[in-house]
């Protein structure tokens, strides 16, 4: 009789037991404390001292084009072809409502500059007072804006409020890679230190924005910090051994010339880690909803049993995702692909060159990474979902999604 009234008295409140979430309390806590300390430390102080030697000496502008004039080139007037003079009436900036001349060369502006079009153009200083103008590009803005809208608009179609959740956490990370990653580094901190602390933010308020700051999401949280820290170390461990040194990209050139600080080895583990996290983010957050799902599914499901059927599903989802990462590389690396093929360039001498060595120790590294995310997020998210519940014995029960979507923390009793 006792144990029957116990079983009510609990049994309309799925909970998870205090000794566990007191346990991820005790993990997660320190984590989001210790990358807030590393945010204070780390944030820069002072402006980077950056080389004028590279420094643009243009202004850009927009510009609509009102005509294309055909004239005599300049030291050709009696004979070829006629040149191209596009006249560009300044829709911004201090000269703004005026028409500026220049010579349609570039084979860019030759494709592009037509009549009506909405161009950029660049104001260069010849003389002092004298000013110069030619084409730098076409104005995308429009296109851009209404693109990011729709995209905006089937997530949020979709996702409704978790959709809405997501934007804003795109919004943060691009917040925080802008105001923190980029100008840390180059004030002259440590570019992996940076990109570890800098992921961790990104990820402790993209998950919890998204998904809910509860003990679901924190099974995958805690398995994305693992997983970066075993891709960070793979890359530190890698990048030395192949000693990779950061100058393979034009760039990286740039980059040097433009501060001696900058450690651009330093900037290559940074995209590593900071490449990793978005897939990362994917592949543990699926894992923990799919243990989830497969004990809702099944609450009769042992531990051991529950691990195998999650692990068989990341089978799936990690089979595609380490082809889509190499598919992707393989795409922005396609023109220097290209470039080696012409050259008839042996595989070997193209793989081991730094130019493509950079994105095979990138991918793999990164591979190796989402791989072991797989098994860690499930064995994490098994231990949470399997913890003994006192609301077991109870035949009406509601739905076991509300132990899931419970705050990780230790609630009163």
């Amino acid at each position: 009789m006792h144990h029957h009234a116990h079983g009510h008295s609990s049994g309309h409140r799925d909970e998870i037991p205090a000794g566990t979430r007191r346990l991820l309390t005790l993990v997660t806590v320190p984590l989001v404390l210790l990358t807030f300390l590393g945010f204070v430390l780390l944030w820069p102080r002072t402006r980077p001292e950056i080389s004028r030697a590279i420094e643009l000496p243009t202004d850009l502008f927009n510009g609509t084009v009102t005509a294309i004039n055909a004239v005599p080139c300049p030291g050709l007037e009696d004979e070829g072809p006629d040149c191209s003079v596009a006249e560009v009436r300044l829709t911004e900036g201090p000269n703004e409502g005026e028409t500026v001349t220049f010579e349609v060369a570039d084979p860019n502006a030759v494709r592009t500059v037509r009549e009506g079009s909405r161009i950029v153009v660049a104001r260069t200083e010849t003389e002092p007072g004298v000013w110069a103008y030619d084409f730098a590009d076409v104005q995308r803005g429009g296109p851009m804006v209404a693109l990011a809208l729709i995209f905006a608009a089937v997530v949020i179609a979709l996702g409704r409020l978790k959709g809405v959740s997501a934007l804003v956490g795109i919004g943060v990370s691009l917040a925080i890679l802008v105001r923190f990653v980029l100008p840390a580094i180059l004030s002259g901190r440590n570019p992996l230190a940076v990109a570890v602390v800098g992921s961790a933010g990104v990820m402790f308020i993209a998950l919890y924005l998204s998904h809910g700051v509860n003990v679901r999401t924190t099974s995958a949280v805690l398995g994305t910090l693992a997983s970066l820290a075993i891709t960070a170390l793979l890359a530190l461990a890698f990048v030395e051994l192949t000693q990779l040194t950061g100058f393979a990209s034009e760039e990286a050139t740039f980059i040097r010339v433009a501060s001696a600080s900058i450690n651009l080895r330093g900037i290559l583990l940074g995209g590593i880690i900071i490449g990793s996290l978005g897939v990362l983010d994917d592949v543990t957050v699926t894992q923990s909803s799919a243990v989830w799902e497969l004990h809702l599914a099944n609450p009769a499901l042992r531990a051991a049993e529950l691990y195998r059927a999650a692990i068989r599903i990341g089978r799936d989802h990690i089979a595609s995702t380490v082809n889509t990462l190499v598919l992707a590389y393989a795409g922005a690396a396609l023109p220097l692909l290209i470039l080696f093929t012409i050259a008839e360039s042996r595989l070997s001498d193209v793989l081991t060159g730094e130019v493509i060595a950079e994105e095979v120790v990138r991918t793999l590294v990164g591979s190796i990474g989402l791989v072991a995310s797989v098994p860690i997020t499930t064995a994490l998210a098994v231990f949470v979902v399997s913890a003994p519940r006192r609301s077991e014995a109870s035949p009406d029960l509601p739905s076991e999604r509300n132990a899931g979507d419970q705050p990780f923390w230790e609630e009163p009793n």
